[in-house]
């Protein structure tokens, strides 16, 4: 089934054999952004680039960081709070009125921070031949928790009702290492080897021009979470491959999603909305009781975002788009 896109003109229209773009989508991220610009430099080390900061009408300084830290940066004010798919279309329309265009994009989080090479370890694999078919329209690195050391899960496979149901019933972590019972991928051989993964976490993430131009905008409709998996399964609809390179990395800071009850219950219920886009009536009603039972469960465990969860799916309350 099609998905809804934004309306806006496609902001791809000046791919081409310019820098690298990468852009960043920031709300109230002043906190975090001189570590992120910091590392820049060794993390774009080998690439012409330049530097897209799509800004959602933030409350604190986050403007004035990037223009003191990075004066020669572009900054897009979007005016409000749009989401994060729309500050990623907003900062890919302003690249493509570069002169020459650009030639690949590196979408990134503010807390992320890149380890020496990565980004060029990621550029330089896009575009290759899969054996399986298609071509590396989006290349992912190893990420790592803010000690650096501890490994995040970050490939997924896509929902399905048997998947939804393995997590509830033995947990996603310990159903992860079965294809077949859980989105996600846990097998530590997976993040060894260049793995083809059907999406993996948003949080950095390089696209060739090829594959922006073929996919078009980001959807919109998503005002947070599951705009990285829509997007990723529409390039592999398309012929593209998301593939983890192992060789690149960095350290993520994130994990909002994990203690928040309103940014789990918008994850939750965004699931469900994308995998209802994708199949049938009956279908949807399977999955969607199967993520309730889990989250019901883990309620029951004392978990408050799991609650707040359950309780949108059960259509006793309903998530705010915007935080």
């Amino acid at each position: 089934m099609p998905s809804r896109r934004s309306a806006s003109p496609d902001p791809l229209a000046g791919t081409g054999p310019g820098p690298v773009a990468v852009l960043v989508v920031t709300w109230n991220s002043a906190e975090v952004l001189p570590g992120f610009l910091a590392s820049l430099p060794e993390g774009m080390a080998g690439l012409d680039w330049r530097l897209v900061v799509a800004d959602n009408d933030s409350a604190d300084d986050t403007v004035e960081v990037i223009r003191s830290l990075a004066p020669d940066a572009t900054v897009v004010r979007t005016g409000r709070n749009a989401g994060y798919a729309a500050g990623v279309n907003a900062a890919l329309a302003a690249a493509a009125g570069w002169e020459g265009g650009f030639r690949a994009a590196l979408v990134c989080n503010p807390d992320i921070r890149m380890r020496q090479g990565c980004a060029k370890l990621l550029v330089d694999a896009l575009d290759e031949a899969h054996p399986g078919g298609g071509r590396v329209g989006i290349s992912v690195p190893l990420l790592y928790e803010e000690d650096g050391r501890t490994l995040l899960h970050s490939l997924r496979r896509e929902s399905s009702v048997t998947r939804a149901l393995g997590e509830a019933v033995i947990g996603n972590r310990r159903a992860g290492r079965f294809p077949r019972w859980s989105e996600l991928v846990t097998d530590p051989a997976a993040y060894g080897r260049e793995t083809v993964a059907d999406w993996a976490t948003g949080a950095l993430m390089a696209l060739s021009g090829e594959c922006l131009a073929a996919c078009g905008p980001w959807d919109e409709s998503f005002f947070l979470y599951s705009e990285e998996t829509e997007y990723c399964l529409r390039a592999r609809d398309l012929g593209f491959v998301t593939r983890l390179e192992p060789s690149a990395s960095a350290t993520h800071l994130g994990g909002d999603s994990q203690v928040s009850p309103r940014l789990w219950t918008l994850l939750t219920v965004n699931r469900v909305r994308l995998y209802r886009r994708r199949h049938g009536l009956a279908a949807t009603t399977a999955f969607r009781a199967a993520v309730l039972l889990r989250e019901s469960s883990r309620a029951a465990l004392g978990r408050p975002a799991s609650l707040a969860a359950a309780r949108a799916l059960a259509g006793r309350s309903a998530p705010h788009d915007a935080p």
